[in-house]
């Protein structure tokens, strides 16, 4: 048995043992504490040793407590290796508030609030301090949910803790996000001036940054919140940079540059985020030359600048095609910035090429990408955007595939190029597989593919896009609805398009227009005309697209006065000086109401040499009419300036043929296969369940044509009985009478109708597309097909469309008046004919 001196001693020395260890302890722990201190520059770099120093830790059985695991979860949250701070902090039985503080924070800044709100929500109240309510409003700030950052902080004031200086910096960006009433601004500056912090720099910029942006909201008052903005800048007693760029910035966003320019001209050091912000207003009020003249000016100061400058007045420059000035600051660039930073490269070469590309210069434009040392997406979808935009598709198409990324905005792009070159499948296609990889379309993606449906005319998958569009909640979406109207419209339900645009929430110019346009299109220009007045009522202002849709109208219904009112009312009202393409439509309006002499003075009195939409107008007209002398000339005109163009060769030789030249039209078909000129087939289609049926003229390739054919021959019986008489004028060859009736049977619009009559349900409505001008024959027909199966048609050739009902036409007759015209004229040639070889008989007596 151990006497007591002993047992004393042995006491003593298990002490000063365990007190030996405790000892060696702590110098291990202070020893790793000050490694993990030697990577607190927490950059992408200090991963590696601190994942050393934590591995080291485990293989020496070392269990770390708190304030070195706190340590090593910042460092992996600030290298970005969430999982491993995730995977520690998990491991603590019970984390302190300064671990779970750290695991808000990291969560939030990878985008994941609510993870972070899951962390937030288990602490215990009594462990919750300032910093920690500060890291979860914080979190919500930065991912743009202003609405959660102020509900956590009105529950932070219940809970009685105290707002700080970073509280309210905070709080304050977050209400910046979802302000637009003067009294959310006011209520929130109360309370800042009863927190004592309304003299602390940081929480004035705050307060002013969040007046500046509510200034900007249509329901607030711009004056009296940038007053108050004003107001607090004023009082502050110290000013940091933010707090003048700040202001700058909120004269410059609510417009009002005059505000800007006088604080700027206050700083006695103009800092270069400031001269950012006053050019950058300049180029968004459209003032490019005095944004140039800033930049001249911060070179004279000697004042350095930055990437946005450049980007900026670039910008500007090209979006006002001001290129020679911009090549300008492109050769200063290269003279002054040649080793300038990779990341300041990259956005300056990217609005390089923004500027070429849309000043028209591709090929440039690409030669800067091909010298590019590093390229990002913005790079790449600047390039697409450039073929794009230049019609230049099959590159556009190659330089797709070789991306080595693509986001939303490459596939939207891509599509809408499709869609705006009439390469419509390849756009339907481009979006299913967008939507195969896992892209969610938007709006504008809707509308390149809805425009691809437009150009197919196909209107049942038109249909259920605007559907999916619905679904996916982009029903409000301006750009969208704007493409509905054209598509419902090019599809031949023109009541869809009418329904469309009353429904759209707000409207544009371009809903005006495509709204006018597919009136005008339909056969009623009465209607696109009330339509074009309500809009200057709505004080609209028309641009030259509106004066197109109108005079096209007008065209078409015959409304030769007030199309000629309206093309007058264009430079003389509205400061619209007529282009080429607007006189062609007055040209053509002229000319089909047979009035050749004005249209010879307005071509004469044309600000510039006519070309060849000029000359199509006239020769059309002089077809219609007869007006051989003055057709001859527009096409030999036609002939210099478009000799591959086969339509001048059909037009001058239908001329001929419509007056029984047979031998002339014998010459301009010979010119034709001389010159290698092709005619381009006549060819109709119709969309039955789903499928799209092609009918050339005297089909033969269509696998139920024969059952087409006999149940024209079944129709024309019908037919015939109410009074229809096959019009063998518009057959332009010379035969005999039998041989053309049953030409015109052949004809591929009368083939593809007379297959959606017996294909489609009774009471489906027919609609027929085809690639050139109806027939005059055919749109007779069509006008007893609808009468014998009561049945409406609807039939979109070249130029418009045709709704047949009840034997009549949307077109008003317009186009029976003008055959009506040019039957008169050919029997005028063929009585005068008989008359000189029945010698002194009288034309009457002939005609009898």
């Amino acid at each position: 048995m151990m006497n007591a001196p002993a047992a004393a001693a042995t006491a003593t020395s298990l002490n000063l043992s365990q007190n030996l260890r405790l000892t060696d302890i702590r110098k291990v722990a202070n020893r790793y504490a000050a490694q993990l201190q030697l990577c607190c520059p927490q950059r992408p770099t200090s991963y590696p040793p601190a994942r050393t120093i934590h591995a080291h830790m485990i293989a020496s059985g070392f269990k770390p407590r708190g304030h070195i695991l706190n340590r090593l979860m910042d460092i992996y949250c600030k290298s970005s290796f969430i999982l491993y701070a995730q995977h520690l902090f998990d491991e603590i039985p019970q984390p302190d508030v300064v671990a779970r503080t750290t695991l808000i924070a990291a969560h939030s800044a990878a985008g994941d609030p609510k993870l972070a709100r899951e962390i937030f929500n288990k602490t215990p109240v009594n462990i919750r301090d300032t910093v920690f309510y500060n890291a979860m409003i914080t979190g919500y700030s930065h991912n743009n949910d202003g609405h959660a950052a102020l509900e956590l902080f009105h529950e932070m004031r219940w809970e009685n803790f105290r707002p700080d200086n970073y509280t309210f910096t905070s709080i304050l960006g977050a209400l910046a996000l979802i302000a637009d009433l003067e009294k959310h601004c006011q209520q929130l500056h109360c309370a800042v001036v009863k927190s004592g912090t309304g003299s602390v720099t940081s929480v004035v910029n705050a307060l002013i940054s969040v007046y500046v942006k509510c200034a900007s909201s249509p329901l607030a008052s711009s004056v009296l919140l940038m007053d108050a903005a004003r107001k607090l800048f004023d009082e502050l007693p110290v000013r940091d940079e933010l707090s003048w760029t700040t202001i700058i910035t909120g004269y410059v966003r609510n417009d009002d540059l005059d505000g800007a320019r006088e604080v700027f001209e206050r700083m006695k050091e103009k800092l270069v985020v400031a001269w950012n912000s006053m050019i950058s207003g300049y180029v968004h009020k459209g003032l490019v030359h005095e944004a140039l003249r800033m930049i001249r000016e911060m070179h004279l100061l000697g004042i350095k600048h930055d990437e946005f400058t450049y980007t900026s007045v670039l910008s500007a420059c090209a979006d006002t095609g001001l290129f020679l000035h911009g090549k300008e600051v492109h050769a200063y660039i290269i003279r002054t910035e040649e080793k300038s930073p990779l990341d300041f490269l990259l956005s300056v070469d990217n609005a390089l090429i923004t500027l070429y590309w849309k000043c028209g210069k591709i090929d440039e434009a690409r030669r800067i990408f091909d010298k590019m040392v590093v390229r990002d997406l913005v790079s790449w979808n600047a390039i697409l955007s450039a073929y794009v935009s230049a019609g230049r598709i099959n590159e556009a198409r190659s330089f797709f595939s070789e991306m080595p990324d693509r986001n939303l905005l490459t596939w939207t792009v891509m599509i809408s190029g499709f869609a705006q070159n009439g390469f419509g499948e390849e756009g339907l296609k481009l979006f299913n597989q967008m939507r195969l990889n896992r892209f969610e379309p938007c709006d504008y993606a809707f509308a390149g593919a809805i425009t691809s449906c437009a150009v197919l005319a196909a209107l049942e998958h038109g249909r259920q896009l605007h559907a999916l569009l619905v679904r996916s909640g982009f029903d409000s979406s301006l750009s969208a609805a704007n493409a509905l109207i054209t598509m419902y419209a090019r599809c031949g339900v023109v009541e869809a398009a009418s329904c469309v645009f009353l429904t759209m929430s707000c409207v544009d110019s371009v809903s005006w227009n495509a709204m006018i346009a597919a009136l005008g299109q339909h056969g009623h220009g009465e209607k696109a005309l009330e339509l074009f007045e309500q809009m200057l009522k709505e004080e609209i202002l028309p641009d030259r697209i509106t004066f197109l849709t109108v005079l096209s109208a007008c065209s078409h219904a015959g409304l030769v006065k007030e199309g000629r009112r309206y093309f007058d009312t264009m430079h003389g009202l509205y400061g619209i000086s007529p282009g080429e393409d607007h006189y062609a439509r007055l040209i053509d309006l002229l000319c089909r109401a047979g009035k050749f002499s004005e249209a010879k003075d307005a071509i004469q009195t044309m600000p510039f040499e006519p070309g060849a939409p000029i000359w199509e107008a006239l020769l059309g007209g002089c077809r219609i009419h007869g007006n051989m002398d003055l057709g001859i000339e527009a096409a030999e005109r036609l002939f210099e300036v478009m000799p591959q163009h086969d339509g001048t060769y059909i037009l001058l030789s239908n001329m001929y043929a419509n007056v029984g030249r047979w031998n002339d039209v014998a010459k301009v078909r010979k010119l034709m296969r001389d010159r290698g000129v092709k005619k381009e087939p006549g060819c109709s289609w119709i969309e039955v369940e789903n499928k799209v049926h092609v009918f050339l003229v005297d089909d033969t390739v269509h696998p139920e044509v024969q059952e087409v054919y006999n149940y024209i021959k079944e129709l024309g019986l019908k037919m015939k009985k109410l009074g229809y008489i096959p019009d063998t004028k518009f057959v332009l060859h010379d035969m005999e009478s039998e041989q053309k009736e049953y030409v015109l049977s052949t004809h591929s619009e009368k083939l593809a109708v007379v297959f959606g009559l017996l294909k489609l349900p009774r009471g489906a409505t027919i609609r027929v597309f085809k690639n050139l001008r109806i027939c005059g024959d055919c749109h007779n027909a069509f006008k007893f097909m609808s009468k014998v199966e009561g049945r409406k048609i609807v039939v979109r050739d070249g130029k418009r469309f045709h709704h047949f009902m009840d034997g009549e036409c949307s077109c008003g007759n317009y186009c029976v008046r003008i055959q009506i015209t040019l039957l008169r004229r050919n029997i005028w040639y063929e009585l005068k004919d008989i008359r000189g070889v029945c010698g002194s008989a009288t034309t009457s007596e002939v005609a009898r």
